[in-house]
Parts: structure tokens; sequence; C-alpha cells
């Protein structure tokens, strides 16, 4: 959902039971929603400056205190509110899935005669409400070292996302923090300084860990790597390669529902593996492993491209998903999300020619992208005025050594001028030179520019100050308005009218296409042997899970469940996947 437009999703929707994720990339946009929310829930504040001693850190801590203190007191004034009075209490129970238990015995409440039953009813209904998680996020890589106010290197602990987790393990907050783009041992050991990641004399881990998986190796590899720690996965988060918002991790050719179905497969294996190793420390260290905590395992959540109720009830019955994440669709929900007027219209109007894969980012990942953005505005300007690249202001995707002694990033001033003038002196042909040169201006300010718009928002900085990049999945193309809060659940749960039109292909379908497009683009720049052997290894697992997902085609559909969409494709892809391996040979 990039920096900016979750920010304060817990603010906006904990309350009402809904779960979210913050990203704690940028402390300093933190900072300044303390500064914006604070008074608006009486609640004190006190200003971090930059130069703080493990500012980055306190700032953090500080911004996640003051959610937490917000989300409870607006849970506390919805608790007082009376039953059945259209109050967002009503609200809370019906957004609630018709299987929760809770939202059963709301029905059945207001069923009940009035009297002391009743009384008693309402009071333990509304105790039992309890607020959505209000979960973190810290891409694992962005782990840049830090001088101190002296100039000097300051120890690893006070790195990027070191720094971020001391943040949110010191905080009030009792959630979990999701780790997403890799693996990063040193952080990953870092874990092991906090007992909130273990289990003391309650049952309750005070903090859980999630992993954000692209395939079951990964999550085995990593979820055994922690337990060796002890350290216990709360959820494994799958998400589509390329059927997603934000950085595009494109895996080795892998589909959805292969991997899906791997995890159906092998699950229960790998639960009974990690839990073993995790209570063998427990018992070596001479600690006692709650038996409350025996038959826990990992939760199984899935993202990426879910479009209605039928793909979502997929996921959960057919594939055992517990549950499920929609990103996209939620930036047209402004009671949840925040994200300026300008750039929420450009979301509603946009179709799938304005949606691409694109090369912004300084991460030199591939990046889900909205054409006719500020940010790509922007861009041209400066390209215009002779004046390529950005001012580095927060610097935390600096990673570039080209020409430096100390990491720059690629999408900054100073990179691209030095980068542009080594092409201009090269012995490359014009046309050649001029591909190099895109891909370099290419780059956005991403950190500053995935948190602008949250700022123009709430009007702590101007329209035209605040390039706006924006990072939505292809799957927001068949969203086409604004929508309520509770139109978005209901659609989830298909209660209601579908918000996308039923022609609508599976979301399986939709990511099979993104795939095979992607596998050309690859056939297309490989040179090396060494690149051709990628594209081609790259290929043959894409062509194995396009039979795999052709098989899914025998199952009868979910209510919903655009499932012939997936025939048509998987056919015209077989062709394509055929033709473009043969340029391989």
């Amino acid at each position: 959902m990039g920096i900016g437009y979750t920010v304060d999703t817990p603010i906006r929707v904990a309350s009402l039971g809904i779960n979210s994720v913050i990203s704690l990339v940028d402390d300093h946009l933190l900072e300044k929603m303390r500064t914006f929310y604070s008074p608006r829930f009486n609640i004190p504040y006190e200003p971090i400056p930059m130069n703080a001693e493990d500012g980055r850190a306190k700032r953090i801590t500080a911004y996640l205190d003051m959610v937490k203190e917000a989300v409870d007191s607006q849970l506390e004034t919805m608790r007082k509110q009376p039953f059945f009075s259209q109050s967002n209490k009503d609200l809370y129970f019906n957004m609630l899935p018709g299987s929760s238990e809770l939202k059963k015995r709301y029905q059945m409440l207001a069923e009940m005669p009035p009297g002391a039953d009743r009384c008693v009813a309402e009071e333990v209904l509304t105790n039992d409400m309890q607020p959505g998680s209000i979960d973190v996020n810290i891409m694992v890589k962005l782990d840049n070292p830090n001088r101190g106010i002296d100039g000097k290197w300051l120890p690893k602990e006070f790195n990027d996302a070191l720094a971020a987790l001391r943040g949110f393990t010191n905080s009030s907050v009792e959630s979990a923090v999701v780790f997403s783009a890799g693996i990063n041992n040193a952080l990953f050991n870092y874990l092991t300084n906090f007992e909130e990641f273990y289990y003391n004399d309650n049952t309750k881990l005070k903090k859980r860990i999630i992993i954000k998986v692209s395939d079951f190796r990964s999550a085995l590899i990593q979820g055994k790597y922690l337990a060796k720690k002890a350290l216990e996965v709360n959820e494994f988060r799958i998400e589509s390669g390329l059927n997603c918002g934000g950085h595009a991790f494109l895996g080795a050719g892998n589909l959805m529902h292969a991997v899906l179905k791997d995890f159906r497969e092998n699950r229960e294996s790998m639960n009974a593996q990690l839990k073993e190793i995790v209570v063998n420390w427990y018992q070596k260290s001479g600690r006692e492993y709650p038996k409350e905590a025996l038959n826990r395992h990992p939760l199984l959540s899935v993202q990426g491209g879910i479009g209605n109720s039928g793909e979502n009830s997929r996921l959960h019955e057919y594939y055992g998903a517990d549950m499920t994440g929609w990103c996209s669709p939620f930036m047209l929900v402004p009671e949840a999300t925040c994200i300026d007027i300008s750039t929420r219209k450009k979301l509603a109007e946009a179709d799938f020619s304005m949606l691409y894969l694109s090369d912004a980012s300084p991460l030199m990942v591939p990046f889900n992208n909205l054409r006719g953005s500020t940010s790509e505005q922007d861009i041209q300007e400066r390209l215009d005025s002779g004046k390529p690249g950005v001012p580095c202001k927060n610097r935390f995707l600096v990673s570039n050594t080209e020409f430096t002694e100390a990491p720059i990033c690629v999408a900054s001033r100073h990179y691209q001028k030095l980068k542009l003038a080594q092409i201009d002196a090269s012995n490359m042909n014009e046309q050649e030179k001029e591909v190099m040169r895109r891909q370099v201006v290419a780059k956005e300010c991403i950190c500053c520019n995935l948190g602008n718009s949250a700022l123009i928002e709430f009007g702590l900085i101007d329209e035209k100050d605040g390039p706006t990049s924006v990072c939505p999945g292809p799957n927001i193309a068949w969203f086409n308005r604004e929508y309520s809060l509770a139109e978005m659940v209901d659609h989830i749960y298909g209660r209601g009218s579908s918000l996308v039109p039923a022609e609508r292909p599976h979301m399986f379908a939709q990511e099979m296409n993104l795939y095979v497009n992607l596998f050309e683009k690859l056939i297309l720049e490989a040179r090396t042997s060494k690149e051709k052997a990628r594209a081609l290894k790259f290929g043959n697992n894409l062509t194995d899970d396009i039979e795999k997902t052709f098989s899914l085609t025998e199952e009868t559909p979910y209510v919903n469940e655009n499932l012939i969409s997936i025939v048509d494709t998987c056919r015209v892809s077989r062709k394509r996947m055929q033709a473009l391996i043969k340029k391989l040979a």
C-alpha cells in the first residue's frame, strides 16, 4: 500500500475490528502525523527532533503509542453506545462475516425481549468487542547505516530496519511486525534481544511475527531459521509476485494456484516441524512452553488481486487460508485510507492502460505504477528544465556506490548527473544510449513521494509542493468510484450486488496474463547465456504452473467466481508460451 496510504488506517478502522498495517519506512512522516493527530485525541505531544539520540526508534514508538491510545479511546466510546441505534457499534457487528460467533450473538440479541437477561447479554457482548490489530511492516532490505550528530557511523543496531524493530517492540501495541522483501539475518537475529517475542508467564505473545512469502520453500526456510531461536511465526502471508500493488518480486515464474496447493498439501508437516524445534528450545533452556500454545500454528493469509466474494471463498475454503488481504480496492475507500482527492480520482478513473510495471523504484525492483501521477509529471518537469533527479532528503533508499564511497540514491540528482555523463561518454550507439538514459531518469523519489499524499490530504503540504507516487495493483482497474467501508466489506463477503462486473477475469487468469507478458519481456531483454538460462527456467516453471492452474477448472465454482475465464486464458497462454520458449532454443 505504499508508505503513506495506510499510515493512519488503524485510527480509521481498528475500532471497528479491522486489522491493518503501518509502514515503518518513514519515521519523519510518522512524526508529522503524530503532530496532526495528538491534539485531536487530547494526547500530550512532545516533539522528537531529527537529531535526537535513537530518534528513529523513538519517533516510531511515540507514533504507535499515540495510535493505540486513539484507537482505545474510539473503542471505549463505541462500547458506551446503545445497541441498534445505527451507530458505529452496530456497524462493528454488521460488518462481521456471517460465520462470526460475535455476529450470531448480536443477531440473537436483537430477538431478545427487554429485561435482565438482555442487559447481561448486552454487557457481555460489549466487553467482547476487540479492536483490529495495529500491525507494522518492515522491508527488511531497507537497512541503511546511520551517522550520529558527530558524523561518525553508529553501531549496527541503529541501522534503519533494526531501529524500526526496536521502535515497534518498545511501543505499547500488542500486535505483529510484517517482514517483507527478503531475508535480513542481522534483523532476524536482533529479534532475540526482545522478550516480547517469547512466552514468559503468559500464554499470549506480546509481539508477533508475520513473514511475507512468495512460495512454500521460502516459508519453510525462514520459519526454521526463526524456530531455531524459539521465535514462532504467527502468520505466513502469501502474496502474488505480480498481481499486487507496490514492488513486484518476480520469483521463479510460480503462479498463485500452484503455490497455494503446495501450502495446502505440506502445511501440516511444516507446522509440526517448526513446533518441535521451538518446544525443544524451550525445554533445553529450562523455560516453560505453555500447553495452550501446543496446538497453535502459523496462520495462512493470501493477498494480491482478489476481486470478489467467490475468489475470497475459494481462498478460505479450498486452500485453507485463515485470512485474505484486500489492498488496492481500499485505496478507493476514504474511510480506510489516507489519499488526497486528486490521486483518488485518478485511481477511480484508471484502466489497464494506465496501470503498468515500471522501472520507477530506486530499489531496482519492478514497481507497479500509475501513469499520469504527479510524481511522473515532476520527473518530466525536471528533465525539461535540464535538471534530472531529485534532492535526496530522507536517504531511506541510498544503496549505490558506483561513483561515490558513501552510498547514494539512484533517483538523486547527484547520481543521475554522474550516470548520464557516463552514458554520454560511452561507446554505445545512440539508440542504446537513449534506452539507458530513460532507465536512469525513470527513477522516482518513492521514499518521499509515497508519503506526500497523506500530507496533502491533511493540508500539511500544498499539492504543488508534494509530488505523489502511487502504486496500486492491476486489480484496481475493475473498481471505478469511491466506495463506503460498508460497501467494500459487503462486497468481500458477497452481501448484496457485486462491485465488479461478472465478466471480470478470475484473479488467477489475470495473474497468468501478467506472468506470460513478463516472460516475453525477459526473452527480449536476455542477452547473455546466463540471462537466457534464467528466462528458460522461469518459462519452464510457468508452463508447469499453467497446467496446474488449468486443472482447477474441473472444480465447482463458488458463487460470483468466474472460474470459466481460466479456461480460455490457459489455452491462449499455452500457445504463447510454446512460441516464446522456441525463441530461446
